[in-house]
């Protein structure tokens, strides 16, 4: 059984690795969301994969990191794609999560990076 849970916030950035002509080298920000994805049986007593409270417990101190930060000051973003920030999540949740299948991270409603740890 696989499982989702979203979570939105506000952020800046810039992309410091990409020529100044383009677009992203300057300071400019997006409404994130953040598709954390969950993989392993259903428990019989609780009929849960895992409980959405503590997906939203872990999430928590990743959101207060994040939401309205400049990403680039955020330490180990300094290059804040949505590919890094997707890598980035998923090394801080992993611990507390351990079915965690995936982090999907939506810079704008068509554009996603998905990390699955590998």
């Amino acid at each position: 059984m696989r499982i989702s849970q979203a979570f939105k916030f506000e952020a800046a950035h810039r992309l410091p690795n990409v020529p100044e002509t383009h677009r992203c080298s300057r300071l400019h920000g997006h409404s994130y969301r953040v598709e954390v994805q969950l993989d392993g049986p259903v428990d019989p007593h609780t009929g849960f994969v895992a409980d959405f409270f503590d997906i939203e417990k872990s999430f928590a101190g990743i959101m207060a990191a994040l939401d309205h930060q400049c990403l680039n000051e955020v330490d180990g973003l300094a290059n804040p794609t949505a590919e890094n920030i997707a890598v980035w999540i998923w090394g801080r949740l992993k611990p507390s999560l351990p079915q965690l299948w995936a982090v999907r991270v939506y810079e704008t409603t068509d554009c996603w990076a998905e990390y699955q740890g590998r």
